[in-house]
C-alpha cells in the first residue's frame, strides 16, 4: 500500500542515461526520508538483484552491468519504510534508460562549414540513414558531457539543433543518436563524431 505523506525518491542516471551496449550505469535513488529499504522497477516489474545494492542512509546505487537492448526502458523507483506498517512511498519520476546499437547510425553536419566565431549560431542537422513511418526522438550528444546536451522530436527524418551565440566552451567533437519513443526503446549507434572549433571574437 502506498503513503501518500511520503515524498517520492529521485532516481538519476551516472554516467548517463544513454550507453553504449555492454557497458554499465548507476541508477541512484535518494530521498530525504530515513530508515527505509529501497526497490528498482522496469516498467511495472521489480528488477531483481544477485547481491544487495549498495545503499547508504537515504541513498541507494543499482548497477546495471553489461547492458544489452533488452535494458531499455523506462524505470522508477520507491522505498518502503523498514518499521511496520511496511507502506511505499510513490514511484519517482520515470527515467529513460537508452542502450545504442540497434538501429543504423545517423549522419550529423553542420550548417556553417570551418570554425565558428563566438556568438555566431551554429546549426548541427542529425539525419537518419533510411527512410521510416515511425516518428522518433533526436539527442545531440558532447564528448565528455555525462547528459545530452539536447533532445527534440518528434520527427521522422531529420533534426536541427540549433546552438545560440556558442562560446568557446562550446567548441568540441559532438554525435547524435535517434531512438523509439515507445518500447522496446531501441536506440541507432551514435553518429560519426563532428568536431566544432570557436574561435574567441575579436574585440
Amino acid at each position: 500500500m502506498t503513503d501518500e505523506t511520503l515524498p517520492k525518491p529521485s532516481l538519476s542516471a551516472w554516467p548517463s542515461w544513454i550507453m553504449p551496449p555492454k557497458s554499465n550505469v548507476t541508477l541512484q535513488c535518494h530521498t530525504s526520508t530515513n530508515d527505509v529499504n529501497f526497490a528498482l522497477r522496469k516498467g511495472n516489474v521489480p528488477v531483481e538483484f544477485p547481491q544487495s545494492p549498495d545503499s547508504t542512509e537515504g541513498m541507494v546505487r543499482f548497477l546495471l552491468t553489461d547492458l544489452q537492448a533488452s535494458s531499455s526502458g523506462l524505470y522508477t523507483c520507491e522505498y518502503y519504510r523498514r518499521e511496520p506498517p511496511q507502506r511505499s512511498s510513490q514511484p519517482s519520476d520515470i527515467l529513460l534508460l537508452l542502450v545504442t546499437g540497434e538501429f543504423s547510425k545517423p549522419s550529423l553536419q553542420a550548417h556553417q562549414r570551418g570554425v565558428v566565431t563566438a556568438r555566431e549560431n551554429v546549426t548541427l542537422q542529425c539525419q537518419r540513414p533510411n527512410n521510416s513511418f515511425e516518428s522518433v526522438k533526436f539527442a545531440l550528444l558532447k564528448a565528455g558531457a555525462a547528459e545530452p546536451i539536447r533532445v527534440q522530436g518528434p520527427a521522422k527524418k531529420k533534426m536541427n539543433f540549433s546552438l545560440r551565440s556558442v562560446t568557446v566552451s562550446d567548441a568540441g567533437n559532438y554525435s547524435c543518436v535517434y531512438f523509439l519513443m515507445r518500447a522496446p526503446f531501441w536506440a541507432s549507434e551514435p553518429s560519426n563524431h563532428l568536431e566544432i572549433t570557436v574561435k574567441a571574437q575579436l574585440s
